[in-house]
């Protein structure tokens, strides 16, 4: 990537409306979406991945989870298939295309529409401190005015 995120990294999270109920209910696509996903973005995986079915007090919030760990951060995704609803998030410490991650996401599961947000955590994080101290003291400055 170009520009590297600053502090300690980037984390997509994806909140997945309209969804197909057969590929929110698929264990096997899920795990499928877990084991390909970090090779995609470029990712270490370091353990396969978990999924599970889960089903809860509230009836219609039944649905499967499942996560993997990267040596990067994590990849996580929860359905519920009763609401046709998905959320999946993808954080990590390295930069990633989260427009492949996005697009695969919404390919797989057949996302009608999303809301998508990105979040640089970890600003303060000392991996490149001059030019986060920069960035800090602009926003702090930019929120004086």
């Amino acid at each position: 990537m170009k520009n590297p995120v600053p502090g300690f990294g980037l984390h997509l999270t994806l909140d997945g409306y309209g969804c197909s109920y057969e590929q929110l209910t698929n264990l096997d696509l899920i795990y499928q979406f877990l084991d390909h996903c970090p090779d995609l973005i470029q990712m270490t995986k370091i353990m396969p991945p978990y999924v599970f079915k889960y089903r809860g007090k509230v009836p219609e919030d039944w649905g499967v989870s499942g996560f993997v760990l990267i040596a990067e951060s994590h990849i996580s995704i929860h359905t519920f298939p009763d609401r046709a609803y998905l959320s999946l998030d993808i954080f990590s410490c390295k930069d990633f295309d989260h427009q492949k991650a996005v697009a695969y996401a919404t390919e797989l599961f057949g996302i009608g529409r999303h809301e998508r947000n990105l979040l640089n955590r970890g600003l303060e994080f000392p991996r490149e401190v001059n030019k986060v101290e920069r960035l800090l003291r602009k926003e702090r400055q930019q929120l004086r005015v």
